[in-house]
């Protein structure tokens, strides 16, 4: 059994993750549109067929651009919390917003998606696990700090999406006025290359295969710059960087251990179950 993931964006210019197994996948966040989200799929062999359902994080605009355009074109159920609908201002068809609540898991197909709250400055945001036969995929992205729900969640993860923002020195000394500033480390805006890496070094799981790191700031952080931060702490786990202009790679999560399928590959119509 297996899960497969991808990021399809990653960035304050839109956030999109992919879940799913063999026959079912959601999304995390639609923060791109319908139509960017669609090609960044065919490119990587994913079928919108098989997508069930969008979990909402929370209410920002480069969270949600792209859902109500593709609730309504696929008639996906929207997983959203009433405030987080409220502050969103979303025109959502009444049939497909589906309410959740903090620690009361969501059954998608096989798939049990359970949300938790976390540090942001948003009306009611949350991060997510996506579980499926023994394996567990996070999502925390756009968290102030690290608070034991993010760390609880994290050491039970054979992969995560973790936010790395940016990096204090180049927050510090770049362009930023002096509120942003304070706002991003303020404890409810973003996640620090320091507190990403300690959370990685401190509560990863022996059996974490797979890391993205995420949700980089295109001022204040370099991809260069994280990735050889994280490599030199690794100790066998596969990390790469989640780009704000691009999709990653489809990777395979299989009791742990990680596999991803090349480009080579999916033009040889290896991405069939997809």
């Amino acid at each position: 059994m297996s899960l497969f993931i991808a990021s399809l964006n990653s960035g304050s210019n839109g956030n999109c993750y992919y879940i799913g197994n063999e026959r079912d996948a959601v999304l995390v966040d639609a923060g791109i549109s319908c139509r960017e989200t669609e090609k960044r799929m065919l490119r990587l062999g994913l079928s919108m067929n098989k997508v069930r359902a969008i979990f909402i994080s929370h209410e920002h605009s480069d969270h949600i651009n792209g859902v109500a355009v593709l609730a309504k074109k696929y008639q996906l159920k929207v997983y959203i919390t009433p405030k987080t609908m409220l502050n969103g201002g979303l025109a959502l068809q009444p049939h497909l917003v589906a309410p959740f609540t903090g620690y009361e898991p969501e059954r998608v197909g096989e798939m049990d998606i359970t949300a938790f709250p976390k540090f942001h400055d948003a009306a009611d945001p949350h991060s997510f696990m996506v579980s499926y036969q023994g394996i567990n995929v996070g999502i925390f992205t756009d968290i102030g700090a690290p608070c034991q729900h993010v760390i609880q969640h994290f050491s039970q993860c054979h992969a995560a999406f973790l936010e790395a923002n940016y990096c204090e020195t180049l927050l510090e000394q770049g362009r930023y006025p002096y509120h942003l500033k304070r706002r991003i480390r303020s404890g409810h805006g973003h996640l620090s290359n320091t507190q990403a890496l300690d959370i990685f070094k401190t509560h990863r799981p022996a059996h974490m295969s797979h890391l993205l790191l995420a949700h980089l700031s295109k001022d204040n952080n370099n991809p260069e710059l994280v990735q050889n931060l994280f490599n030199a702490h690794a100790n066998g786990t596969h990390v790469s960087v989640a780009s704000r202009y691009a999709e990653s790679e489809v990777y395979q999560i299989v009791n742990g251990l990680q596999t991803w399928r090349s480009g080579f590959e999916r033009e040889l119509g290896q991405f069939s179950l997809f």
